[in-house]
């Protein structure tokens, strides 16, 4: 290794003055960066063999800054900065171009393989155990990775494909890494088509809430309808939940998106028999929102809807992000008389801990546990392990994803009380919600008269 000094190779009158040095760390800062790719690109420019730039940012940054204080965060940055120079490849150039974030040149990397390679060791490396003097942090980057000329010929061009890609890998988790493509730039200008579709949508009131009943499995009599969100755009199409819904959170409005359903369901909810209950899906961003029980006691309260015929699913998946603040959720929720089910169970981690630590009123069994339940001797047993786990922790259970009479059946013999999915029913409108329980109940009334007759 050879890396390039960064106080070299001068690219103005003055390379050493502050307009081209970031104080804290001694590197180069944002316009050395341009200088030095612009100059790169017009080396190449008759012939244009490529170079790779890059963009790390530190994951999780700031609450160190809030937990450690400014001064430890400053000599972290400082290690990270020292670390990136010590273990650039061969006329690698590294700048701090933001607060956790910093791009390089690698003008001998030429292609994704080499990029992501690349990306692996600073990966590796900046992974490594900070010291702070008394303590010791551990830290992850993501990474995002353009090559030029591919991903754009000039600066601007460039570090906006390197920071599209970087945009990608903190979508998908800490310590992501990410070369750029058109691909993924196609994936998020559709995403960014579909945010602002949405955002419409929930200010035209578009996005519509059907219903899928949850039965007793014994007499398929309705227990209670669970509020599924449906949109579809005039000029997009139907646009699946599983879609749009993370998609709202992750862009910072889930709150607006849910308020609007559950006003929606709740006001549908209102006029269904007193018995029949609505269960609705919180986001992961509502679990970790200590306003999230005062936000939805609002909602109900505004509509007229009972808290005690409300239940809230949350997934394990979701709790893990911060359990402390989800517990503090889920009580508050239980405490005016809100029920919490735990969604997906058997798919998270530490499910067991997790039915110690919260106080859930219902499990729902995961649909890849239902689908097998009739083909799979180990999903059977997996199924009724959660049963009598939950029997004996006075917990009731809703199997999801019923298909088929053979699995309905199947449950029902493992000891099954409650159950959703196709078999029994897709999800509704709100108008026909009505229907359905007007039908079952003029079915029991035949029942009740034909049994009158019959004494």
């Amino acid at each position: 290794m050879a890396p390039e000094d960064t106080n070299s190779d001068a690219l103005s009158p003055n390379p050493n003055t502050v307009s081209y040095t970031d104080p804290l760390t001694g590197l180069g800062n944002r316009r050395r960066l341009m200088d030095k790719i612009r100059k790169l690109a017009s080396e190449r420019a008759d012939d244009p063999a490529p170079f790779t730039i890059g963009i790390a940012n530190i994951d999780g940054f700031k609450p160190i800054n809030d937990l450690f204080g400014h001064a430890a965060g400053d000599e972290i940055l400082c290690q990270v900065a020292h670390r990136l120079r010590a273990c650039l490849p061969d006329g690698g150039f590294v700048a701090r171009i933001e607060s956790d974030e910093f791009a390089f040149i690698l003008p001998l990397v030429f292609e994704k393989k080499g990029a992501e390679k690349i990306g692996r060791m600073f990966k590796d490396v900046l992974s490594a155990p900070y010291d702070l003097g008394d303590r010791n942090v551990r830290l992850s980057a993501s990474f995002g990775f353009a090559v030029y000329p591919f991903a754009g010929e000039q600066f601007a061009e460039l570090l906006k494909s390197a920071d599209t890609a970087l945009y990608r890998s903190k979508r998908r988790g800490r310590g992501q890494i990410t070369v750029y493509s058109e691909e993924i730039a196609e994936e998020m200008r559709r995403g960014t088509q579909i945010e602002q579709a949405l955002r419409r949508a929930i200010i035209a009131d578009e996005v519509a809430v059907h219903f899928q009943p949850i039965v007793d499995l014994s007499d398929g009599s309705i227990q209670g309808f669970e509020a599924l969100a449906r949109w579809t755009d005039k000029e997009l199409g139907f646009i699946s939940p599983g879609l749009f819904i993370p998609l709202a959170e992750e862009r910072g409005f889930i709150d607006s998106l849910t308020e609007t359903l559950l006003k929606k369901a709740a006001e549908t909810a209102r006029h269904w028999p007193a018995g029949v209950f609505l269960s609705f899906n919180l986001s992961s961003a509502q679990l970790i929102d200590p306003a999230t029980a005062f936000n939805v006691l609002a909602v109900i309260n505004r509509v007229g809807l009972d808290p005690r015929r409300l239940e809230l699913e949350i997934t394990e998946t979701a709790m893990m992000s911060d359990p402390e603040v989800a517990a503090k959720v889920v009580t508050e929720l239980q405490s005016v008389g809100i029920r919490v089910s735990l969604d997906d169970f058997g798919t998270g981690q530490s499910s067991l801990g997790r039915l110690r630590d919260f106080a859930f009123n219902k499990v729902k069994i995961d649909r890849s546990f239902v689908s097998e339940i009739t083909v799979d001797k180990s999903a059977e047993h997996i199924v009724r392990a959660i049963l009598a786990m939950c029997e004996g922790l006075n917990l009731k259970v809703i199997a999801e994803g019923i298909e088929t009479e053979e699995q309905a059946l199947k449950l029902q013999e493992l000891g099954c009380k409650s159950g959703q999915g196709w078999f029994y029913g897709k999800a509704v409108d709100a108008a026909t919600t009505f229907a359905l329980i007007e039908a079952e109940e003029f079915a029991r009334a035949g029942a009740a008269r034909q049994n009158l007759v019959i004494r």
